[in-house]
């Protein structure tokens, strides 16, 4: 064989299951051997770079199965309202918060902030000083913005949508300034403050080379985040390698005409030497705290019985013409309904053609979780958003489903027992994009998840690496540490499957390899 580009040795390899190998030849971003610490000698040439692992656990490369690293710098922007718990703690940050062209952005609101209050632009109005404020919800599906913000848009009234969005007014018809999913929020656009392209350009470097630091070699990206994307990654592509191969799937929306179709299937001949549109994104509902989750019983406010799209038959046959044009689907579905609508919507394509996908999953049923192996549909989970829900179901999201259905959250073993290819992620700006953490999480599930659905070690890496791999309907190329896979590899100080889940969310990642080239490296 050509002399390698990069070897690594004195490694424990792990595929994820231990090989025995301690060495790892690389050539043209392609893995080309395995074998022990004389065999890398011989394969070593006059170019090659070798590269001691001292010992550390080498992984197939890690996938974030669902992020938005694109879109999500836009949702990422103004102050970071995470640790904000209280009501009092929210008008303190927006008191205190810099502005960005006189407004004041905020993202990582959490519902649970509100202390179960409606809300509403009248809780914080007195801290902005007639400023205009827009503030996303964590969950990305809405948005509290305030009075200014709402004459800036234009917006005075309840609006009718062709999919399921709202703009909540009070009893006296006037907006609240809770704007619910997507195309009322989208009404916001026009008028909030406008990202330089350079900047845009330099902040998603910025991320990707932090992700690369958390063990992370790829992501499949939810969304396109703009019309102008591909050609900013080929400009990326232009000065360099991106640090994540990344793998892109554009929303196909409510109404949704056969021309736009056809062209969400042209879309998939894109791609760049690290990236390329792969699927496409569907929503069948919104959140359980926005009462937006599409429920087959209403939630305990009397919302959740409707699906994001109005009428769900046309979801069916959006999915149905994309098939018959081999190309996947990925859904959003967090409620049982929507869950059970998208099974039966796969059930009813027959057998072969391209791989389907559910996203969330947040609670289902035991009567649908085998349907996920019978029909070959991945179950793509993220386990951090578990911190967002508390134990004693005192939470928004709890208390709004009711302790059945709260009861039965994020069932990732349960669906993994029931045979189905779980793919893992962070859900990145909704939960921390930090691989680790995914990791530790799916073993050690917090809040209203039961432990009882917490992973073993290995299915936890399966289901950022093999898995991941089944999810993209790229398991004979990615996912593995073989010959003639690609050179995606993850290097753990500590073993991820055997030490602790604690120990896993802490560990120190020596080395990240994207495409045969070497994304991070430790100090």
């Amino acid at each position: 064989m050509s002399a390698p580009d990069l070897v690594l040795v004195n490694a424990r390899v792990r595929d994820p299951e231990l090989t025995g190998a301690t060495a790892v030849a690389v050539h043209g971003g392609v893995i080309t051997a395995l074998g022990d610490a004389t065999d890398a000698r011989a394969w070593a040439g006059p170019g090659t770079e070798t590269v001691d692992l001292a010992g550390a656990t080498l992984t197939p490369g890690l996938t974030d199965a669902h992020s938005h690293p694109v879109w999500g710098l836009e949702m990422y922007t103004g102050t970071d309202l995470s640790a904000v718990t209280d009501l009092e703690g929210l008008r303190a940050a927006l008191r205190d918060a810099e502005r960005r062209d006189g407004w004041v952005l905020g993202h990582g609101l959490d519902h649970n902030a509100f202390g179960g209050r409606p809300v509403h632009r009248d809780l914080i109005e007195d801290v902005l000083d007639g400023a205009p404020a827009h503030l996303r919800l964590y969950d990305g599906h809405s948005a509290l913005v305030s009075e200014a913000a709402l004459e800036a848009a234009g917006i005075e009234g309840p609006r009718t949508f062709t999919q399921r969005s709202e703009i909540v007014v009070g009893a006296d018809g006037r907006p609240t300034g809770h704007l619910i999913e997507h195309a009322a929020m989208d009404l916001m656009t026009p008028v909030l403050p406008a990202q330089p392209y350079a900047e845009r350009r330099d902040r998603l470097v910025e991320l990707l080379t932090g992700m690369a630091a958390t063990g992370l070699t790829g992501a499949h990206v939810m969304d396109l985040g703009g019309h102008d994307v591909p050609g900013l990654l080929a400009a990326l592509e232009e000065d360099g390698d991106l640090p994540l191969r990344l793998r892109l799937a554009p929303w196909c929306m409510p109404g949704a005409t056969e021309e736009e179709l056809d062209e969400l299937v042209r879309l998939q001949e894109r791609a760049g030497r690290l990236w390329r549109i792969g699927g496409v994104k569907f929503f069948m509902d919104g959140t359980v705290e926005g009462g937006t989750a599409w429920l087959e019983h209403a939630d305990c406010h009397g919302q959740g019985t409707d699906a994001f799209w109005p009428d769900p038959a046309a979801y069916s046959a959006a999915v149905r013409h994309l098939h018959r044009a081999g190309v996947g689907t990925a859904t959003h579905a967090i409620g049982d309904a929507a869950v059970r609508h998208v099974l039966d919507t796969v059930e009813a394509l027959g057998t072969g053609g391209p791989r389907h996908r559910i996203e969330h999953i947040e609670t289902v049923p035991d009567d649908q979780l085998g349907r996920f192996a019978a029909l070959g549909v991945v179950a793509s989970m993220q386990p951090p958003h578990t911190a967002y829900t508390r134990a004693d179901h005192t939470d928004e999201w709890s208390r709004r489903l009711g302790e059945e259905r709260a009861a039965r959250a994020w069932r990732c073993r349960d669906l993994r027992e029931a045979g189905a290819h779980l793919a893992l992620g962070s859900d990145w700006p909704i939960a921390h994009h930090d691989a680790r953490q995914v990791l530790a999480t799916a073993r050690a599930p917090r809040g209203a998840a039961s432990a009882r659905h917490g992973l073993t070690g290995l299915m936890a890496l399966e289901g950022m690496t093999t898995h991941a791999a089944v999810a993209a309907g790229e398991e004979t190329v990615a996912g593995r540490i073989a010959p003639g896979f690609r050179a995606d590899l993850t290097a753990f100080a500590v073993d991820p499957v055997e030490v602790p889940a604690d120990e896993v969310e802490k560990t120190t990642i020596r080395l990240t390899v994207t495409g045969g080239r070497i994304a991070y490296r430790q100090d």
